[in-house]
């Protein structure tokens, strides 16, 4: 697959401004599509769009196929009467530059039950045929996961493995009692699902008749307390008690000296061979409902995966196990047609894994904040002059600190290595501009911005440290006026001048 030579935005849609404490698919959402295409840009980048649960991280979802209620704007349903001005009446004070997600479960969980109770009232009758249809053509994953999440809330969220043996197991009988039992609660979930992707179908329409297509992201790995693992537990490694054998994670690295320990459980991969892999088939056809272009965080585990024995405090006691990408996305590219695919493949990266994206012909990426440590610097991959054309190039994602902090903290080695590579030597708040530059400049087919990046933010707008569960952590907001015309005409002149007009 190859990518036009364009540009985009990082920037997830939690991340936007608004009246209700976190982004929501509205009028902000248009906004900030409008300034992209203003800015000559041709691609918006989210983060995973599911669920999120403890610790807030879109990698860790409660569903591979769902979407995030949080995101539904609430302007829209009052404008169709699902909701109405007194449900407003008790607006919280919500803060403007972080999204309090603890405070978004209580309102807007309240905000979509009051939704749904007009919509089951027959108040807005016009949406019923349209929610009927919904939830026919997304029943392969949209009735497990609404079952799923009743369930939990009637366990005060405690996680599937907790459940009572019958229900953990999946019991026909006892899953044919709490589908009688629970019919109004996992209805209520199902509505908040027809909501957010009607939503975001519209909003994806405006963006493409725009120019501009949606970058998604499906995280290799699925949350071990997911509607995903619960369906189809036989699929991943779990003993009879519905605990994890073994869990991922990845190896001491650059971002942690006892390695990151994710807690994901693991593929069966032979049992997933037996079906022809129609899980992942049916995984990227709900993912292509949603994005344009996906990118596959952790492409390498696709290859080999770093397997963990469970329980275990760090990642440092797991291993490299052979995995079965390459038959898999073989099958998924015949299902498709074709894999419209970015991989993902930071890290430690073997010649396996290089082979696998190559052979695939995949856009792999490269992160410029990566390209100036080390003595003898001019053979990182990551330098500009060393990027190829089939790749995409990042100043920073969403792991990284913001460039203006990174700069701030560089040490004195990696100073030196830009001042050299580059014959200058830039000021703090010069330095995200020039990355910028460096990046749009280079022979990569595609250059990706986070906005914080484009807004000559510091470490406080970082979106997350991985291999922690800091209070600020995927929280970060810009802020109404952030997005100014001079803005985007320096951005559409850096567009033009390095042909990357789209």
């Amino acid at each position: 697959m190859t990518v036009q030579r364009s540009s985009g935005v990082l920037l997830h849609p939690t991340s936007l401004p608004g009246p209700h404490g976190i982004g929501e698919l509205g009028a902000h959402a248009r906004a900030f599509i409008d300034w992209l295409a203003a800015a000559g840009q041709r691609s918006w980048q989210v983060l995973p769009l599911g669920p999120t649960g403890y610790g807030d991280s879109p990698y860790q979802a409660f569903s591979a196929f769902a979407g995030n209620p949080y995101l539904v704007d609430l302007a829209a349903l009052r404008e169709e009467g699902l909701l109405t001005g007194a449900d407003f009446a008790d607006l919280p004070a919500f803060d403007a530059e972080r999204v309090d997600f603890g405070l978004q479960y209580v309102w807007r969980n309240r905000m979509l039950d009051r939704a749904h109770a007009r919509f089951a009232a027959g108040e807005v009758p016009g949406l019923r045929a349209e929610f009927a249809a919904f939830r026919q053509g997304e029943a392969d994953w949209l009735d497990d996961y609404a079952l799923f999440m009743a369930l939990k809330a009637e366990h005060g969220g405690a996680a599937w493995s907790e459940w009572a043996p019958e229900l953990r197991d999946r019991d026909a009988g006892a899953l044919a009692a709490a589908r009688e039992r629970l019919a109004t609660q996992a209805e209520r979930v199902a509505f908040g699902q027809f909501l957010f992707f009607r939503q975001w179908g519209a909003l994806r329409g405006y963006a493409r008749a725009r120019g501009v297509q949606v970058i998604g992201d499906i995280p290799i790995f699925v949350a071990l307390d997911s509607s995903d693992v619960w369906a189809e537990r036989g699929g991943f490694k779990f003993d009879d008690r519905g605990q994890p054998t073994v869990v991922a994670g990845v190896p001491p690295d650059y971002f942690s000296e006892t390695g990151q320990l994710w807690g994901n459980p693991l593929y069966r991969w032979d049992v997933m061979a037996e079906s022809g892999y129609a899980w992942w088939i049916r995984r990227f056809q709900g993912s292509l409902k949603l994005y344009d272009l996906i990118r596959i965080d952790h492409f390498r585990g696709f290859a080999a995966s770093w397997e963990i024995p469970f329980p275990a405090e760090t990642a440092i006691g797991g291993e490299w196990v052979p995995a079965a990408g390459r038959e898999m996305l073989e099958a998924v590219r015949g299902a498709l047609g074709g894999l419209p695919v970015i991989a993902e493949d930071l890290g430690v990266i073997t010649p396996d894994v290089e082979a696998l994206r190559d052979d695939l012909g995949l856009p792999g990426m490269a992160v410029l904040q990566f390209a100036f440590g080390g003595g003898d610097f001019s053979v990182n991959d990551f330098l500009p002059h060393n990027l190829r054309e089939n790749q995409v190039v990042y100043t920073g994602t969403h792991d990284n600190d913001t460039s203006r902090g990174w700069w701030a903290a560089a040490s004195e080695q990696e100073r030196h290595n830009f001042r050299v590579y580059t014959g200058s030597d830039p000021r703090e708040e010069t330095f995200a501009w020039q990355l910028t530059e460096l990046a749009f400049g280079s022979r990569a087919d595609l250059a990706v911005v986070p906005l914080q990046d484009l807004l000559n933010l510091g470490t406080g707008a970082r979106m997350n440290l991985p291999g922690t569960t800091g209070p600020h952590n995927w929280t970060w907001r810009f802020g109404e006026g952030d997005l100014t015309p001079e803005l985007a005409a320096r951005v559409r002149e850096l567009t033009g001048r390095t042909g990357r007009t789209g």
